[in-house]
């Protein structure tokens, strides 16, 4: 068990709680990515409590690397295991979440697997939103056709709950690979295609659950750092943006009978991930939001770059 840590103390003790109570957990490392807050504390607490939790070696961060990608590589190579389960700090596992990601990753005979997990919101700002992020990816990723066919374009993943096989991980450069990438989770899965690997993302809500962001302002700057380098080129950025404008806006704008449409795939996609359904009838405010945010990060990409955790980041 890995879990990149950097200015975690509101969320680490109750990760590592849900990370000790697994049956099959041989070492959990933490990484401290230079804390300024109580993060280190907590994790010296858990190590002296159970042998199981140790403190990964700490180390400047190599200019080229994002904060990230450097901590899980660093995790990567004083881990043992021979499956390595990258976590985020906010991130909480359901009861024997390990053991079945791992018996489902054989099944499929998959070396890599991201579970998708489950939103807790639990401010009105969350709950209005944190859905968007479900149907900006789930309304045009087409998610059944990358169980069956290994094209990287199709490689999909979160962040937040990655598994792999660590003679894989090796093999492939690991988060070497994706040094400078913000947007590391998924780009790793695309490597993983390229090199012949198969990646794939399920559908993770009953296995692990995260609280990304708690107010506006973070879900703002959050999404900020990501949402521009998603799309590798600047046509395929725009075209996403218009395309949600035209399609998933504009309708509401004048009143047109397709916009019960968008509604419609909304509430499904509320049914299936637990959300509340009134977030899907406030859906173009969502939009508004989202297309702000949109040119927002675009901006920031190409100026001066986006602040995250006390860092710097711009386009290569």
């Amino acid at each position: 068990m890995l879990i990149p840590a950097r200015d975690e103390e509101a969320n680490l003790a109750a990760c590592l709680e849900t990370v000790l109570s697994q049956s099959c957990v041989a070492e959990v490392l933490v990484y401290d990515d230079h804390s300024a807050d109580g993060t280190r504390a907590i994790i010296d607490s858990f190590a002296i409590r159970d042998a199981r939790v140790r403190l990964a070696g700490t180390a400047p961060l190599p200019a080229g690397w994002c904060g990230k990608t450097f901590a899980c590589s660093r995790l990567a190579a004083e881990a043992s295991a021979p499956w390595l389960l990258f976590l985020d700090a906010d991130a909480r596992l359901e009861p024997l979440a390990v053991a079945g990601m791992v018996g489902e990753a054989k099944r499929r005979s998959a070396t890599f697997l991201s579970c998708w997990p489950g939103l807790t919101m639990v401010s009105f700002w969350e709950k209005l939103l944190m859905p968007m992020l479900n149907f900006v990816v789930f309304s045009m990723y087409p998610a059944p056709l990358s169980l069956t066919r290994r094209e990287p374009s199709l490689g999909l993943a979160h962040g937040a709950c990655i598994l792999v096989d660590k003679r894989t991980y090796d093999s492939v450069g690991g988060h070497t690979a994706v040094a400078s990438e913000i947007f590391e989770d998924t780009r790793l899965a695309q490597v993983w295609r390229e090199r012949g690997e198969l990646s794939i993302c399920l559908d993770g809500k009953d296995v692990v659950r995260v609280r990304m962001y708690r107010t506006p302002r973070q879900i703002w700057r959050g999404f900020q750092k990501n949402l521009r380098g998603a799309f590798k080129t600047e046509l395929a950025f725009w075209a996403f943006l218009l395309v949600h404008a035209l399609v998933f806006l504009y309708p509401f704008l004048a009143l047109r009978r397709a916009a019960l449409v968008v509604i419609a795939a909304r509430l499904l996609l509320a049914l299936r991930f637990h959300q509340p359904f009134w977030s899907a009838l406030l859906h173009p405010v969502g939009e508004v939001f989202m297309l702000a945010l949109g040119v927002a990060s675009w901006w920031a990409w190409r100026g001066e770059g986006v602040l995250w955790k006390g860092r710097v980041y711009r386009r290569a």
